[in-house]
């Protein structure tokens, strides 16, 4: 019985592009990440794919509203997980799979930063510091 609601709530809850675009909004407008939105435009409105519903990504829609963040989704992320860390290692010293944890983390922080830097996503002058990471994720 479970079912046939689903299936009734997901035939009667398709929404137009126009409508998608402007929820996509809104929802940035009240501080969720592009990743969020997209998980409450599937799991509320039955949005699938939303690329293939308007034919355009969430993230052009908020770069076209002017929405988008200064620092890249996937890159804040890494860098919450660097800061995590390196507040696990300094209260636990002999934590070596940590470390390497971390310096994985890091590599991966610079690496991204340096492909964001050549498509101009990012300034060029911006450098990964543990300080600069912790000021970044309050």
């Amino acid at each position: 019985m479970a079912k046939k609601s689903v299936k009734a709530k997901s035939a009667s809850g398709s929404i137009s592009a126009k409508e998608a675009e402007s929820t996509i909004v809104s929802l940035a407008n009240a501080g969720h990440s592009p990743s969020k939105i997209g998980l409450i435009l599937r799991d509320e409105h039955s949005v699938k794919d939303f690329q293939e519903l308007a034919g355009k990504s969430i993230q052009q829609v908020l770069a076209e509203n002017k929405l988008l963040g200064e620092m890249p989704e996937d890159l804040l992320n890494l860098i919450r997980r660097s800061v995590t860390l390196f507040r696990h290692m300094e209260k636990n010293k002999k934590d070596y799979s940590a470390k390497r944890g971390y310096e994985l983390t890091v590599s991966k922080i610079r690496r991204l930063t340096k492909y964001y830097s050549k498509s101009g996503r990012m300034t060029t002058n911006w450098r990964y510091t543990p300080e600069e990471a912790a000021l970044l994720v309050k």
